[in-house]
């Protein structure tokens, strides 16, 4: 918080000098860097497998019965804990849209039993000390699985997070699709811890802590901590340090406000310090260029000719045909096409395994299994696009940023790219076949309806040649339609196939489509935020040199005593602008 406050001085400091020096575009962004200093916003994702103690742990933290538990139903739609100065809670809606409700109506909207087809999290706000610094929890609903839906929504949340705890129970070791779950989420999230909850229920939880340990260190190093939510809600309201401390508590919360809490915040402190010095180094520029010209008024011309150059170049940096905006350009087009074809591939997979798994069995048997494997293998490719595009586009983005460095003259530091939007949520299987097997009174008139043709058949042609069947005639007429019945049910697997291939192909024409235009939507953002940036980085240096120049201009038309004084204040200005530089260098550090 120290540095927190040292950075927001050096800022005031900073939009002094802006007003000073009439500088309001600088100033523009120095005022956003001090708001987010103000209200830092700090996502933790709490993940986990179902019933495993997530939201009783959000409960915990927090010292308050904010989610709701149930032994029999999960979490359904994510829970979002921050800080308010009254309990308040609001539905959220797709895109942007709140909808108050009361505290107390939270409950049927979070539940998985409950009507939240259109909602798409809850929000609750409350007056809580840990929550004051811009720490959001959020309690979503369990993973289900890697390959769940569930579980590729997660870690579309996980991508967006500032941290994740990942909430396993002491129940059991780490499973399988727990540590993949764990891999993934470090890749895609810089802090990433994992918490045992329930010691308090399991006494061997030592021994799993043991051997998850053993697993984490074998496949994804990083902190685990024990924790009873039990102790924990008990030292609370009896303010019994010792019980908290017993809980696993102490270490959790010092992680959350030292590991956490503290990166975020050197990190806002190092944005907000960099915007200073970019200033500073504007600042600086335009008034050596005055100084030079007043100190040697020969050189005066020459001052002028470079700042002229100078200002050359960065009209330049503000045409399209920049080298910076054509690479930027250029790469929004390779990477739409890259993440369209990236997807088309991903769902061809998808559909030839399902066709190949469609004609090893009847789709009357299998298609309820089918429709849940068809929802997760998409959600897990679509995750698989989603992270493709965030990687790609972040390389982009420092890619222009170099372009745009080399082509200016002063030092700018790089924008960071906000993440895509999510796409691993994916729809509702729609599409309804006909999986009716054939009932015994049709599959008794198919038979009879086929012997009697296949007798009826045999026992003309006899009497035409002159002989009697008899018997042999009602044996053919059986075999007949046994046959005939075999065929019909063979057909009708046939039309049963053909019609959940098409389901199939259906469903995955649709995600496709929804996806693609999220892609397209998603690269048209990040075009548009580096184009902005860099546009309004070139637009800052052309009104400093442009200063600059005037400054120069004017002082090589000064006479000889006003030269003099005016070089005084220069060399004042200067110094002034050092202090500003020296106070912005020792927040950065």
């Amino acid at each position: 918080m120290a540095d927190v406050a040292k950075a927001v001085n050096v800022i005031e400091l900073a939009l002094r000098a802006c007003t000073a020096y009439d500088r309001p575009d600088t100033a523009a962004r120095l005022t956003a860097a001090k708001e987010s200093l103000a209200d830092p916003v700090l996502h933790v994702v709490v993940a986990g497998e179902f019933k495993q103690g997530k939201s009783s742990l959000v409960n915990a933290l927090v010292g308050a019965t904010v989610c709701a538990v149930d032994d029999d139903v999960a979490t359904a739609v994510p829970t979002y804990v921050r800080h308010g100065t009254k309990p308040e809670a609001a539905l959220l809606y797709e895109p942007g849209r709140r909808e108050p409700i009361p505290v107390a109506d939270v409950r049927k909207h979070v539940l998985e039993n409950s009507d939240t087809d259109r909602v798409s999290g809850v929000e609750i706000r409350i007056p809580r000390k840990i929550l004051a610094g811009g720490l959001v929890l959020v309690d979503t609903p369990g993973v289900g699985g890697l390959g769940s839906p569930h579980a590729a929504a997660s870690l579309a949340a996980v991508s967006m997070a500032d941290a994740v705890l990942f909430v396993t129970g002491a129940a059991q070791e780490l499973t399988r699709s727990e540590v993949d779950f764990l891999q993934r989420a470090r890749a895609l999230c810089p802090v990433v811890a994992c918490v045992v909850t329930k010691t308090d229920f399991y006494p061997a939880w030592r021994r799993i802590q043991e051997l998850n340990e053993q697993h984490l260190a074998a496949h994804c190093p990083m902190p685990l901590m024990p924790v009873s939510s039990t102790l924990r809600s008990r030292a609370v309201k009896a303010n019994d340090t010792a019980l908290n401390t017993e809980s696993g508590f102490t270490s959790l919360v010092k992680f959350l406000t030292d590991r956490i809490g503290a990166s975020a915040a050197d990190r806002l402190v190092k944005d907000a310090a960099a915007e200073v010095l970019a200033l500073s180094d504007q600042l600086d520029s335009r008034f050596q260029s005055e100084r030079a010209a007043l100190a040697d008024p020969e050189a005066a011309a020459r001052v002028v000719r470079e700042l002229t150059g100078v200002k050359d170049r960065v009209e330049a940096l503000k045409s399209a045909a920049a080298k910076w905006n054509q690479t930027l350009s250029d790469g929004i087009t390779d990477l739409t096409s890259d993440i369209d074809h990236d997807l088309r591939a991903r769902v061809r997979v998808v559909i030839a395994e399902a066709d190949t798994a469609i004609e090893a069995g009847d789709p009357a048997d299998t298609w309820p299994e089918m429709e849940a494997w068809m929802q997760s293998r998409m959600a897990n490719e679509l995750l698989a696009n989603y992270e493709l595009l965030r990687i790609r586009a972040s390389e982009l983005g420092l890619k222009v940023g170099d372009h745009f460095h080399e082509a200016s003259t002063m030092i700018m530091r790089r924008p960071s790219v906000t993440d895509p939007t999510p796409m691993a949520s994916v729809a509702d299987f729609q599409h309804k076949i006909d999986l009716e097997r054939m009932r015994i009174t049709k599959q008794a008139m198919v038979a009879l309806k086929s012997a009697y043709g296949g007798a009826l058949m045999f026992i003309i042609l006899g009497s035409m040649i002159g002989v009697s069947l008899g018997p042999i005639g009602i044996g053919i007429g059986l075999v007949m339609g046994h046959r005939g019945l075999r065929d019909e049910k063979k057909r009708q697997i046939q039309k049963r196939r053909g019609e959940a291939r098409n389901a199939i192909r259906r469903y995955c024409d649709e995600v496709s489509f929804v996806a693609n235009k999220d892609s397209r939507d998603t690269l048209r953002r990040v075009q548009r935020q580096l184009r902005d940036h860099y546009s309004g980085l070139a637009e800052e240096l052309n009104r400093a040199n442009a200063q600059a120049l005037n400054s120069a201009a004017d002082a090589a038309k000064r006479s000889q005593a006003d030269r003099e004084k005016r070089l005084k204040d220069v060399d004042a200005e200067l110094a002034r602008i050092q202090q500003l530089r020296q106070r912005a260098e020792a927040v950065a550090k």
